[in-house]
């Protein structure tokens, strides 16, 4: 899902493509903080260094948050700690 605000670079458009493959009819919004970051610590200036995500997920049902959030992680690979500096995350299942 596309922030309507900006247009998503490469490493954002990575990101959806890769969260979407990951999890199958979630609903998410992935932002790209990174502009609030500009100067700070792991600001590298690309301008896709920080990011948020919301994300809604049937199968993260019975799940605890350390668990959705390794799932997250897992299906980024190795874009966290690579190419994006900071990625907070929200995830949730339906109803919560």
């Amino acid at each position: 899902m596309v922030n309507p605000m900006s247009t998503p670079g490469p490493v954002q458009k990575e990101m959806e493509g890769l969260l979407t493959a990951a999890f199958p009819d979630a609903q998410f919004t992935l932002s790209n903080d990174s502009a609030k970051h500009h100067g700070h610590s792991g600001d590298d200036g690309s301008g896709e260094s920080h990011f948020s995500l919301n994300i809604e997920w049937a199968g993260f049902a019975g799940l605890n948050r350390v668990a959705r959030q390794r799932a997250v992680n897992k299906a980024l690979g190795d874009l966290p700690g690579q190419r994006v500096h900071a990625l907070a995350i929200r995830a949730t299942a339906p109803g919560e």
